[in-house]
């Protein structure tokens, strides 16, 4: 079973940029579509980004609103979101997870990376 790691979180100022690295290990990346979720303390887990097996589909939330852009390297078992004009609301704890399909629905939790977006 695959499991998943988050890494390249951190502080950034408002407008900088930040960029998520999740890595696989157990398994074989290339036969999971992944999402990258996130979740303020106190609200629901959203979904941010998700990028199709092969690579070839990518889905952004609509509050991504262009900022965020996915990618995944098979052969390296990565999947990296670079977040780019980060604003105070985008500040959370970041997830990567399998999202069969991209439907919004996630499962083998990595243990997630803080954002923290702050003047």
């Amino acid at each position: 079973q695959v499991q998943l790691m988050e890494s390249g979180g951190g502080l950034v100022h408002p407008g900088g940029s930040l960029r998520l690295v999740c890595t696989a290990s157990g398994a074989m990346l290339s036969n999971y579509d992944i999402g990258w979720f996130r979740q303020v303390p106190g609200k629901e887990r959203e979904d941010a980004s998700c990028i199709s097996k092969s690579g070839l589909t990518q889905n952004f939330a609509a509050f991504v609103k262009g900022r965020f852009s996915i990618s995944r390297d098979n052969p390296k078992n990565t999947v990296t979101l670079q977040m780019r004009d980060l604003q105070p609301e985008d500040t959370a704890i970041y997830f990567c997870a399998v999202e069969e399909g991209c439907r919004g629905i996630g499962e083998n939790w990595g243990p997630g990376t803080q954002v923290t977006v702050s003047v």
